[in-house]
């Protein structure tokens, strides 16, 4: 029997876009009668229509799904699909594709907008190019439709932005330095971003703690879950400055920097393993197996960081994390130079050991 007949589409209510359509973000998508995903940032549009997809079963639980390959398509197709149901049944139909449309998808597409049946969503993927740009228009005049622009995700602070997105969807946040931290670990792959936020949503214990912090992130959950497989350049620098070797720690940072890395992460590894010398340096005496757990680390982590700890004093680490204090705030855009800021602080870690 089917479902009781109950819209696929909502009103849309995101700001204006281009044409009539109501734009909306990736992480808000959600059912038009015609729904244009556009952009080259392939995740971005998976998730966005993964969502409309959702809520259209949401409303309709026996809502068929049809996926309509743009390479594969022939003329005609389309009309099977988007006519209306005799068994009133909800359909959802995501042509993807469209940049690289043969001219019958495209005359199809155009001829069945605006004689769309209610129970019908459209979703339109388009990932980029001139083709199908007359279509593209056409579809955002629409009333009621739907843009969704999904541009590529380059940036250290868009990066950060897509995983605090994906972990709140888990309901789970996380601590800034954690993130950095996390960052610096997986790189800017977006598809490993997601695989990590996703592990650690699943895997981090959500404890018994109150106003929040149960669900949060830190510092040493990605530590425990990622410091190992790390590429490190950024932790290798942060070994090298505390053992106070600053020809090779300034050596291996301008490598790291010319590969690419950002010295946001830069200077959250530096962080990491000072803020952990100073855990350790004050914990005192004991076995690292005993100490491990109040530190929140391995034991192993504990005896390698106990090794870092000689030859440093307490105003020493007191001096190398305020130095990194400061280029923290120069790197996420007080300062002029991000890059000659994490290289001055390597270099006042180097001399606070010393010191």
């Amino acid at each position: 029997m089917p479902a009781a007949r109950s819209s696929s589409r909502s009103r849309s209510t995101g700001a204006r876009g281009q044409g009539g359509a109501q734009a909306l973000p990736w992480h808000q998508a959600e059912p038009g009668p015609v729904v244009l995903v556009t952009g080259p940032e392939q995740l971005l549009a998976e998730r966005a229509v993964e969502r409309v997809r959702d809520a259209c079963r949401g409303r309709s639980p026996e809502l068929e799904v049809v996926a309509v390959d743009a390479a594969a398509y022939r003329s005609g197709e389309l009309s099977q699909w988007t006519s209306p149901s005799l068994f009133e049944e909800a359909r959802l139909v995501v042509v993807s594709g469209l940049e690289a449309a043969p001219d019958a998808l495209v005359t199809d597409v155009t001829a069945a907008l605006g004689t769309l049946p209610d129970d019908v969503v459209l979703v339109l993927r388009h990932s980029g190019g001139a083709r199908a740009g007359a279509l593209l228009k056409a579809a955002r005049e629409l009333p009621g439709a739907v843009l969704v622009e999904c541009p590529a995700v380059k940036t250290s602070a868009e990066q950060r932005a897509f995983a605090q997105t994906e972990l709140r969807s888990h309901g789970r946040t996380i601590d800034d330095d954690a993130l950095d931290a996390l960052l610096l670990a997986v790189g800017s792959d977006l598809r490993s971003l997601a695989a990590a936020c996703s592990q650690l949503a699943d895997d981090v214990p959500r404890g018994a703690g109150q106003g929040g912090r149960a669900a949060r992130l830190t510092a040493d959950d990605v530590d425990r879950y990622y410091g190992g497989r790390a590429e490190v350049t950024g932790f290798k620098v942060a070994d090298a400055a505390v053992a106070g070797q600053r020809a090779e720690a300034l050596r291996l940072l301008r490598q790291a920097l010319e590969s690419g890395l950002d010295p946001v992460p830069l200077v959250a590894a530096l962080a990491l393993k000072l803020r952990g010398m100073a855990k350790v340096a004050s914990a005192g005496r004991g076995s690292p197996d005993a100490l491990a757990k109040g530190l929140g680390m391995a034991p192993w982590q504990v005896r390698t960081t106990r090794d870092a700890l000689r030859g440093w004093t307490p105003d020493g680490i007191a001096a190398g994390i305020t130095a990194l204090a400061e280029a923290d705030e120069a790197v996420k855009g007080g300062g002029r130079d991000p890059r000659y800021a994490v290289e001055r602080a390597v270099i006042a870690i180097t001399t606070a050991r010393a010191g």
